[in-house]
């Protein structure tokens, strides 16, 4: 049965669109014929899957990134078979030797093996799905056809077997998390559930505080040791409607933490490039923020022209734009004083209040150093790269977008933005 799979899925990855259908057909036709021969089925295509999961592993991808691909292409079914399968592949790698992201994507996905044997593993399947075989083994090919055309990226971190990377701590948010970024994972998670928008402008602006404190300390830490001096890169997924101006987001939030931003637009992910401290400050906050921006962009309502034709797109468009911009006035201010305040000896405490130290000379230093070498692996990562223009339409989504932006200031004391 193995030859059976793989002759049904291979017909299927080449065949031309014009011809998708009737190699969806013949191959799970072929699959699903006897219900006897089901297990042994089930057997060879988790062996099958096992073996292009690995292979994405070594073109650069990573789990999130598979689902994420799955998830903008094909359907739910699909979508739970694609985790489930990475599950599988999950099993041939001892934790060890899984980095810390890798992991914690792993955790986020709910990747886990629930069946017995893989002989059982399609029975289960379906009946977990309300699947019948021949529907089941048509989501199953057209899973692999998507998985069999992806291209080779550039690779964000060492494949499972590797060992993680210098620069990628080993604990992750379940075990042993740095105390200061759960302090600011739990700030963001309070401002975005608050309806009080005063309390959420002082909670974020304390994460951005620590946050700024947490990378100032960082450098200074790794100052002098070149082992922990190698920028490390993430992506994150930035799907439709207004992708747009979600990166100009996500990239104003990279730029204020040191990072650089890659978006590639096929894929639906950008690429961050930083160091890990920093990293980690970039995928919290640009999560935070998108939250409130979205929140504040449905609160403004629909729009429609005088004529009576809607315009809501055009003014979500210039409204998420108009944030965007704002938010990077506001973070690279806070960015440029936290840095003012710790060369002149002013440290912020993981509890909020500050204290006085004597300046150290190595800081200004130590953070050109960094910048240079995130602008260096970024060149090495992307030789080729252009740039791209998000168009404003709307006046009034501008002027609500960046006084939704001033609502969302980061204001305090150190390393904060007053008004």
């Amino acid at each position: 049965m193995d030859g059976a799979v793989e002759q049904a899925a291979y017909q299927v990855i080449a065949a031309p669109a014009e011809g998708l259908d009737l190699a969806l057909d013949t191959g799970a036709s072929l699959l699903a014929a006897s219900a006897e021969r089901w297990p042994e089925v089930s057997r060879a295509l988790v062996a099958f899957a096992e073996r292009a999961i690995a292979r994405s592993w070594t073109s650069g991808w990573r789990p999130a990134d598979l689902v994420r691909v799955v998830r903008r292409e094909l359907g739910p079914v699909q979508l739970a078979l694609a985790v489930d399968l990475i599950a599988a592949e999950g099993r041939r790698h001892p934790a060890a030797s899984l980095d810390r992201r890798w992991q914690e994507q792993l955790r986020e996905l709910a990747a886990e093996v629930w069946w017995q044997s893989d002989e059982e593993f399609l029975a289960g399947f379906a009946l977990r799905h309300r699947q019948d075989r021949f529907a089941l083994a048509t989501a199953a090919l057209e899973l692999l056809r998507v998985w069999g055309h992806l291209p080779p990226i550039t690779p964000v971190g060492p494949v499972p077997g590797a060992g993680p990377s210098v620069s990628q701590r080993p604990s992750g948010p379940v075990t042993g998390e740095p105390r200061m970024l759960s302090r600011i994972r739990a700030l963001l998670a309070k401002a975005e559930s608050t309806e009080y928008p005063e309390e959420a402008e002082a909670l974020t602006a304390k994460a951005q505080q620590l946050m700024a404190q947490h990378s100032i300390d960082d450098a200074l830490l790794a100052a002098g040791q070149p082992s922990k001096n190698a920028p490390a890169a993430l992506r994150l997924g930035v799907d439709n409607p207004y992708e747009g101006p979600k990166t100009m987001l996500l990239d104003a939030v990279a730029a204020a933490n040191r990072c650089r931003v890659v978006w590639a637009k096929e894929f639906g992910f950008c690429t961050i490039v930083g160091f890990d401290a920093d990293l980690d400050a970039v995928e919290l906050l640009y999560t935070s923020l998108l939250v409130q921006a979205t929140s504040a962009m449905h609160r403004a309502g629909s729009k429609q022209h005088l004529d009576g034709a809607s315009r809501t797109k055009s003014f979500r468009q210039s409204f998420l734009v108009a944030y965007a911009a704002r938010i990077r006035e506001r973070l690279t201010a806070a960015t440029e004083q936290a840095t003012s305040d710790a060369a002149a000896g002013r440290h912020l405490r993981e509890d909020g209040t500050a204290e006085q130290l004597v300046p150290d000379e190595r800081l200004l230093p130590a953070l050109a150093a960094r910048e240079e070498a995130v602008d260096r692996t970024v060149g090495q990562m992307f030789p080729k790269l252009t740039a791209q223009r998000v168009r404003v339409s709307d006046g009034e989504g501008w002027a609500a977008g960046r006084a939704a932006a001033d609502r969302a200031s980061l204001h305090g004391r150190a390393g904060a933005i007053t008004k």
